[in-house]
């Protein structure tokens, strides 16, 4: 029997996988009981769901195919995987620096900069100009939200902690 929608068998598969895994990591922890829940009860629940999810996706994905998609999968998208990987790990890179080749932490806003330039290379059409404003608005938002909102102390700019 060969499922009629390849991205449905394909994804349910991943979800089934996913689920399983923190349904296993789970058990690292004490599980408590409905009454008493332990730090490993939410995760186990929420593995068991997903990988319920998966295996329902799975099944369904064996059924009558959707009008208008065919369910195949296409050619795999390199570029968008590998800019936006990179952008994240330069992005933990800049945040809190890398002392075993002695890079500095440069904080949080050079750190969102670097993430949205990068991150906007994974688009064909890339132009670095909208990926400032972009990253402006960010920094703006998130300098906001975190240093004047919760009041969190951390690095923002490499000679500037805080507000």
């Amino acid at each position: 029997m060969k499922p009629t929608s390849q991205k449905d068998f394909v994804s349910g598969l991943m979800f089934t996988a996913v689920g399983i895994a923190f349904a296993v990591g789970a058990t690292n922890f004490d599980i408590g009981s409905a009454a008493r829940m332990g730090p490993g009860y939410f995760p186990l629940l929420l593995g068991i769901v997903l990988a319920l999810l998966g295996l329902l996706v799975t099944v369904q994905s064996f059924g009558r195919p959707k009008g208008g998609d065919d369910g195949a999968i296409g050619s795999f998208a390199w570029r968008p995987l590998v800019f936006i990987l990179l952008a994240n790990l330069v992005f933990g890179v800049l945040l809190v620096g890398l002392p075993s080749i002695g890079l500095p932490p440069f904080g949080l806003i050079v750190a969102i900069y670097a993430l949205v330039i990068v991150a906007g290379y994974a688009r064909p059409n890339h132009k670095v100009k909208e990926s400032i404003v972009l990253a402006t608005v960010l920094a703006v938002g998130s300098y906001g939200a975190f240093v004047y909102a919760l009041n969190l102390q951390f690095p923002v700019l490499p000679w500037f902690l805080g507000h």
